[in-house]
């Protein structure tokens, strides 16, 4: 399976707005935009997704921006994907309105399939938003981790 743009996208706007939440001033559009070379306008419909799903705060004139509307913790990735998923129609066999196969009922392609479906999203159940702005570990040890300050696409610590 592969995520769509929509998904992709609105799992960076919330990372961003995660790793931004100790922070005074929220997230902007611009911001995540210039840090993810997305279209502006494009995050902005994504943004107002994200806002009527009940996830983000957004905050108009100077001085406004974005922010969680939970917790990190509590935003789980496999609610996240359902709802900005528009089809998981993996194969024709998944859409009993036009499904054509003639192998229908004699294969068992169609069960492994769901099987799989249903694992990968089981997984992404059991991370939650902060899983996916923890700091990874050092590979090299304490004084490599110490020294990763920028991570391309998440603001930079201390802004």
């Amino acid at each position: 399976m592969r995520l769509t743009h929509w998904s992709d996208y609105s799992l960076r706007v919330l990372m961003y707005c995660a790793a931004c939440a100790q922070r005074a001033k929220p997230a902007t559009i611009s911001e995540i935009a210039e840090a993810h070379g997305i279209s502006r306008s494009h995050l902005t419909k994504i943004v107002m997704t994200l806002s009527s799903m009940g996830l983000l705060e957004t905050t108009r004139g100077r001085g406004g921006g974005l922010r969680l509307l939970r917790p990190a913790q509590a935003i789980v990735l496999g609610d996240v994907i359902r709802q900005t998923e528009t089809d998981f129609t993996l194969v024709e066999c998944f859409d009993n309105e036009h499904n054509t196969c003639r192998l229908d009922g004699y294969c068992r392609l169609k069960g492994a399939l769901q099987q799989a479906m249903d694992s990968y999203l089981a997984v992404l159940d059991g991370v939650t938003l902060a899983d996916l702005i923890a700091p990874m570990p050092a590979v090299g040890g304490a004084k490599s981790a110490a020294r990763i300050l920028l991570v391309p696409g998440l603001p930079a610590f201390g802004n």
